[in-house]
């Protein structure tokens, strides 16, 4: 998913309870769901700014040389503009983007 278009603000905001309770039924089962989600974006945001910043590694073996590289400065900065993956999640949450299901209820429906 492309995070740089998300929706969701960058700094934090004042939620509703019965809004994010209303869909579960219950605030820490919507809690939990928000952070598996979070931890997930959280997971892709790192893998992805790894795999850009592999690109200006170094692995000489002389500490002497100090570089400093203007381009992975900016990416470094660009991902920490980036909305927190809690914020991101909590979006996705209530834009109906996240699929969960509960397995303990799937199960005595099949029966």
């Amino acid at each position: 998913m492309d995070y740089r278009k998300t929706k969701a603000p960058t700094t934090t905001i004042t939620r509703d309870k019965a809004d994010l309770e209303a869909k579960t039924g219950n605030i820490y089962e919507t809690v939990m769901i928000c952070s598996k989600r979070a931890n997930q974006i959280s997971v892709e945001i790192k893998q992805e700014l790894n795999q850009k910043l592999e690109e200006f590694a170094s692995y000489t073996d002389n500490l002497e040389e100090v570089f400093e590289n203007r381009e992975q400065i900016e990416i470094s900065k660009f991902y920490e503009r980036l909305p927190k993956p809690t914020l991101i999640a909590l979006q996705e949450f209530e834009e109906d983007k996240i699929y969960y299901r509960k397995p303990d209820q799937d199960i005595s429906k099949a029966e």
